[in-house]
């Protein structure tokens, strides 16, 4: 049948898209079971054994609405990051709070800056919401901070983007560089700072807290999707000066969080030691896909997140074949999208039952090429 035939011209206009497609599609697809879960960047190693607890001590209230003002979580975070609440807002992740950021600086035609095969789910909230989108090339496989700074004045663009470290290809600048850039931005110009990843990055790369607060044309976001491991939770955060994130209270979904995910990352922020054990196995984690990637003639990146990108030393055909001859052992990865960072798969760390089907099927994929 038919769409409804006055839906809005914006939509019309859109395509019908799916920035991921999940392991669950995949499996539905090929009618394969996926056995090794490392293509979404989630923490297989999964939450604390007390946020399980925590969600089953509540899960009879599951009846009630969560409280629609975040207070519980708001004064957990300020505590934890050491500032007043009025600096944090609570959406559900990450991906939930790029799109409210995006309707609430951007009107039809106004344009927003980002990297060429950075975070596709910003670029599908910019089209949703009608803006035009300027990007600019990775420099050596990471975000060009200079290429950004510059594509924002030339376009004199409302919303910037950066992701720090980053997604898809695990690299990452110095708080100090970060820090620079965001002051060197015209005031115009609002920085959404995406620090998905800022705990399994090293300390060195994460600004202060207090470097970045006062500044009104910045919003960091971070989430308690990947080291807490609570991607399915969807519980996320930004950090900004307390009147935009009044802004931002302004159009969230008040009803929107889900009241267990809240008990969860409540309780997820208070097992730091959980954390800090888990950062640990994400690091040896790394340490073991990059070795694999030698012991098969491939290079690893860097990485200051919970995946690696693997050069496969061809380009995106060659990488799209081995994603696709993985998941026939029901190895699930992904691939940048965008050349020329295509040339790269990427493996998320898990435990090691996951990255043992990993070992095991990569040299008989790279074997059929």
């Amino acid at each position: 049948m038919a769409a409804f035939s006055h839906l809005t011209p914006l939509v019309q206009a859109l395509p019908s898209t799916i920035p991921f497609v999940g392991p669950e599609a995949i499996e539905r697809q090929r009618n394969a079971k996926v056995l090794a879960r490392i293509g979404a960047n989630e923490n297989g190693f999964g939450p604390a054994p007390s946020v399980i607890a925590a969600m089953q001590a509540h899960a009879g209230e599951i009846w009630q609405y969560n409280d629609p003002e975040n207070f519980a979580l708001k004064q957990a975070l300020g505590s934890h990051l050491g500032i007043s609440p009025a600096h944090i807002g609570i959406g559900e992740g990450i991906d939930g709070i790029l799109g409210m950021i995006v309707r609430l600086v951007i009107g039809a035609g106004e344009t927003v800056v980002t990297s060429l095969g950075a975070y596709p789910t910003f670029n599908y909230h910019v089209a949703g919401f009608g803006g035009r989108l300027v990007t600019t090339p990775y420099v050596k496989d990471r975000e060009d901070l200079d290429g950004l700074l510059e594509t924002a004045i030339r376009e004199k663009a409302r919303l910037v983007y950066l992701a720090n470290p980053d997604n898809p290809m695990g690299s990452w600048w110095e708080a100090d560089d970060v820090v620079s850039f965001a002051k060197r931005l015209p005031e115009t110009s609002l920085l959404v700072l995406d620090e998905a990843y800022s705990e399994t990055g090293p300390a060195s790369s994460l600004p202060a807290i207090t470097a970045l607060l006062d500044l009104p044309n910045v919003i960091r976001t971070r989430t308690f999707s990947k080291a807490y491991g609570l991607a399915g939770a969807r519980v996320g955060y930004t950090i900004s000066t307390p009147e935009n994130a009044s802004a931002f209270d302004k159009i969230r979904h008040h009803f929107g969080m889900n009241r267990l995910a809240t008990v969860a990352a409540l309780a997820a922020l208070k097992d730091q030691a959980y954390l800090r054990q888990v950062i640990g196995r994400i690091a040896a984690s790394r340490e073991r896909i990059t070795t694999i990637a030698a012991e098969n003639g491939l290079s690893a990146l860097p990485s200051a997140t919970n995946f690696v990108a693997i050069d496969t030393g061809g380009d995106g055909t060659r990488a799209r074949a081995i994603v696709d001859g993985l998941m026939q052992h029901g190895v699930f990865i992904r691939m940048p999208g965008v050349a020329p960072l295509n040339r790269c798969i990427r493996v998320s760390t898990g435990p090691d039952a996951f990255i043992d089907l990993f070992a095991e099927a990569l040299p008989k994929v790279l074997k059929t090429l």
